[in-house]
């Protein structure tokens, strides 16, 4: 059932000369963003990216979107944009390649040089990259493409502006109106205007921060309050970041360059992303501050920087391992800062809170966005939207990227300016919206579940067995064994009870004993011979009697075995 839309039929067949657009991600939740755009039986997919598990999704690498509506027609694919490098926009594409790896990608040159090695762990050695850059053009069958430049909290962003016969449609991806960016390269209003004159029909645009008033303050001015942490600090400094987020990792080094101190960028993927924003020359690592990690333990704590990952509460991050005393390469004494410099993603409060606990437990001080100017979001807030609308004057708009409540602010925005309210199409993962005729409107719903990557496997874990995980990480497992003749009646041996994660002495049980045993001989004289009869028997009398002395509702798995 669709919040917004609560009865929603499959969509009828695509009329002629009406364009298709169907979220498979990213709409309802922030991550896992992908929109596919079909016209004329082609399609044209703009980014495919992952969302991170949360707290009740135990054991869950990550998620992916649907592929279920793409899956039988992947020849119809002309081509996948990728709008920037961060992981909730390219992360999946290892994932869709795998149904059809010859898919042509078309991205920016650092969105690419972050995806390579993706492709490469998944060994798809034949996929088919094409670099773009800002006021470039390609035609994909149906689609003609146009990139724009935008500002984004990752260098080399782009928006596209999709012309077709049928209509034109333009996708902001994720952006802001940084007026003063670390890079010099702003979002490229001037092209947008030129996109309105042409007209838009359909304006897919970034909701992340729709409930944010006002403007979103300038990166320029956090590089400053960086510095004077790492110099307020009398010990060593853990400053905790995206893998991906290269212009907070360069004011890490400019800062830590200004006050004398070294940083040593720790973890596989910060040291691989950095690696490669330098090696295409988004990233200055001046070997006389980026120092090994076997350097570090020479210097004194007042010099030292770790650049880490983990900053979202991530429990295999550097930062948890930190706060965990686990990490093999930095322990924290009471004199030293811990600098969150990120936002906090939606659904990950409870992970970041515990870890700053851990942190703040073992004496370090915590500076984030909460207590410090650290950190400033990467995407567009309310007045920065208005402008962008009354920019571009779209007939049609259609928010995207965010939960229900961006995307409805977002759209209350649209309207201020001016949009009628029939006119802007609210839609979630899997909701289907037409334009025909200049009109978009929402004419169905295809499948569009979560789909877990767990290991090695991919979609084959479902809600009930998360819940089922829940309950043992909650609540514990109870296991009770008997072994029965069901002729004669007799119950064996057993039943035997064995606990994990319950009690700490397994012999609180023996009191329940008696209650199991009788519930079972009580079913075999009634004449009860299936043993799933027998099963529930024993269920039900030892989760009465857990419940009541223990007040726990753990997993309860009886074994009945007829001899």
């Amino acid at each position: 059932m669709n919040p917004l839309y609560p009865e929603l039929p499959y969509p009828p067949a695509l009329k002629s000369g009406a364009i298709r657009i169907i979220p498979l991600g990213g709409l309802g939740e922030v991550g896992r963003n992908m929109t596919v755009i079909e016209l004329d039986g082609k399609i044209l997919i703009v980014d495919c990216g992952v969302l991170f598990p949360e707290e009740l999704q135990p054991g869950v690498d990550l998620i992916l979107p649907d592929f279920s509506y793409l899956k039988e027609r992947m020849n119809d694919v002309v081509g996948l944009v990728l709008t920037h490098g961060h992981e909730d926009h390219i992360g999946a594409v290892p994932y869709l390649l795998r149904l059809r790896e010859d898919i042509p990608i078309y991205g920016s040159e650092l969105t690419l040089a972050f995806l390579r090695p993706k492709l490469e762990e998944h060994r798809l050695s034949a996929a088919h990259l094409h670099q773009v850059s800002e006021g470039e053009s390609i035609d994909l069958d149906n689609f003609a493409c146009e990139f724009l430049a935008v500002t984004h909290s990752i260098p080399d962003a782009l928006a596209v502006m999709i012309r077709t016969y049928a209509g034109n449609l333009l996708v902001t991806g994720d952006y802001k109106l940084d007026q003063l960016p670390l890079d010099k390269r702003i979002t490229d209003l001037r092209g947008f205007a030129r996109m309105g004159e042409e007209g838009v029909d359909l304006f897919l645009v970034d909701s992340t921060n729709a409930e944010v008033p006002g403007f979103i303050t300038p990166e320029r001015e956090i590089g400053p309050v960086i510095r004077q942490v790492l110099a307020e600090s009398s010990g060593q400094v853990v400053v905790a970041s995206f893998a991906s987020h290269v212009h907070r990792v360069q004011q890490v080094l400019e800062a830590a360059q200004a006050v004398g101190r070294k940083v040593c960028l720790s973890g596989r993927s910060m040291e691989r992303n950095m690696n490669i924003a330098a090696q295409a020359g988004y990233l200055e690592l001046d070997p006389e501050v980026v120092v090994r990690a076997e350097d570090m333990k020479h210097l004194p704590a007042n010099k030292r920087v770790w650049m880490v990952t983990g900053s979202q509460g991530e429990p295999m991050a550097a930062l948890s391992r930190i706060a965990q005393g686990q990490h093999r390469l930095v322990t924290l004494e009471p004199d030293d800062t811990v600098l969150l410099a990120s936002s906090l993603i939606p659904g990950n409060e409870n992970s970041v809170y515990r870890v700053i606990n851990a942190l703040m437990r073992q004496g370090a001080k915590v500076v984030h966005k909460g207590n410090r100017a650290v950190h400033v979001s990467g995407h567009a807030a309310q007045g920065e939207l208005l402008y962008t609308y009354n920019i571009v004057q779209p007939k049609n708009v259609m928010p995207i990227h965010g939960e229900i409540r961006h995307l409805i602010a977002n759209g209350q925005i649209a309207h201020a300016t001016g949009i009628a309210e029939e006119n802007i199409a609210l839609a979630e993962d899997g909701v289907v919206v037409d334009l025909k005729d200049g009109k978009a409107q929402v004419v169905g719903q295809v499948d569009c579940e979560y789909v877990y990557v767990d290991g090695g496997s991919i979609g084959e874990i479902d809600e009930d067995q998360l819940k089922d995980r829940m309950t043992l990480g909650e609540e514990g497992f109870v296991s009770v064994f008997a072994a029965v003749d069901v002729p004669t009646k007799i119950i064996v041996a057993g039943p035997h009870i064995t606990a994990r994660g319950m009690a700490e002495d397994e012999g609180v049980f023996r009191e329940v004993l008696p209650d199991v045993t009788e519930a079972l001989q009580k079913a075999l004289n009634l004449g009860d011979s299936d043993p799933y009869r027998l099963q529930q028997a024993m269920r039900r009398a030892l989760g009465r009697w857990v419940a009541r002395r223990l007040r726990r509702r753990p997993m309860i798995v009886p074994v009945v075995v007829e001899i």
